[in-house]
């Protein structure tokens, strides 16, 4: 092991933190463990590559190489993508699988990621600002306590300009889910439609740039975010 950024231990090309988490809740304990288990011995579902509208959004332009930081980087799929395309990237998730699934996966593409164990409702180990934030599916996990945290946590990261790619599930919750939260099974489900504008409108300029719906299953819609930090 070498000494890496600010004398971290990393791995070669993919630098690796650890850091202890404080007592959890019921759902985000239920979920690490849910996370972990599927890194670790499953191909996740959503393992489907760097998104579209990340893919469409880099490729047009719109989105240029900078710092980059991928918040619940997960598969690395996106992270991947991003050095691949000149980024700067660093790829937060607090699951130690995920960490380790990423550096192997970024070692087999040949490119630099670091890749940091944290809490993005309490983030110690990442500073910033970075040009470009990412969430594919990790703010709509949590519930409307912890996004508050989230919030608090990760709006530091950014800077008058920084731009922040958001996909989350929105619909306006059943009877039935919203008892499912209140119950601790696993998290939250979606955001609440207009959720994204109450909470970072007062220091983002919000544009929808992708949007879906299906009426005959779950999850039933889901809504992409392109913001940008005003001055």
């Amino acid at each position: 092991m070498a000494s890496g950024m600010g004398g971290y231990p990393v791995d070669h090309d993919c630098q690796a933190v650890l850091t202890p988490f404080s007592l959890e809740s019921r759902p985000m304990s239920l979920m690490r463990t849910f996370y972990t288990v599927t890194y670790r011995y499953f191909r996740a579902p959503w393992d489907i590559g760097p998104r579209e509208e990340l893919v469409a959004l880099v490729e047009s332009g719109r989105l240029k190489p900078g710092r980059a930081i991928d918040l619940g980087s997960g598969t690395a799929s996106n992270c991947i993508f991003l050095a691949q395309h000149g980024f700067d990237v660093t790829g937060v998730d607090y699951a130690a699988a995920a960490v380790a699934l990423g550096q192997s996966r970024a070692r087999e593409a040949g490119v630099t990621v670091r890749f940091v164990q944290d809490d993005l409702r309490n983030l110690s180990t990442v500073g910033g600002p970075f040009d470009l934030l990412v969430d594919y599916g990790t703010l709509d996990d949590l519930v409307p306590a912890d996004r508050d945290l989230y919030v608090r946590s990760v709006v530091p990261l950014t800077r008058p300009g920084s731009q922040f790619l958001l996909y989350c599930f929105e619909w306006r919750l059943a009877s039935w889910e919203r008892l499912m939260i209140r119950l601790g099974f696993f998290g939250a489900m979606a955001l609440e439609p207009g959720e994204v504008k109450r909470r970072f409108g007062p220091l983002f300029e919000i544009e929808k740039v992708a949007e879906g719906r299906n009426e005959r299953g779950w999850p039933r819609a889901y809504a992409t975010y392109l913001m940008i930090r005003k001055d």
